[in-house]
């Protein structure tokens, strides 16, 4: 079944996941997870695993080094250099 937006003039399709309102998604979402589990198909990382995963994305992520730069410029922003602008050291510790 199809609408149209009067707006755009598109078709809107009332099927379909991206349709759904995000509730339903996360209903039907939280649905899968729990039979996946019950089926024995679901992976639940221990420590071990997650530290891995967790390390191998920081690799990755690490070597893009101007990603890097800006998000430690932001973290100093937000730190101290922010406040040090503005003449207040208190307002950071």
């Amino acid at each position: 079944m199809e609408t149209i937006d009067t707006a755009t003039l598109q078709k809107v399709s009332k099927r379909g996941f991206a349709s759904m309102t995000p509730e339903r998604q996360k209903e039907i979402a939280r649905l899968g997870g729990r039979a996946a589990h019950e089926k024995g198909k679901a992976h639940r990382f221990n420590s071990d695993e997650a530290r891995a995963a967790g390390k191998k994305g920081g690799e990755i992520i690490s070597r893009d080094r101007e990603h890097m730069s800006l998000i430690g410029k932001k973290g100093g922003e937000h730190s101290r250099g922010a406040n040090r602008k503005n003449g207040s050291l208190e307002a950071s510790q």
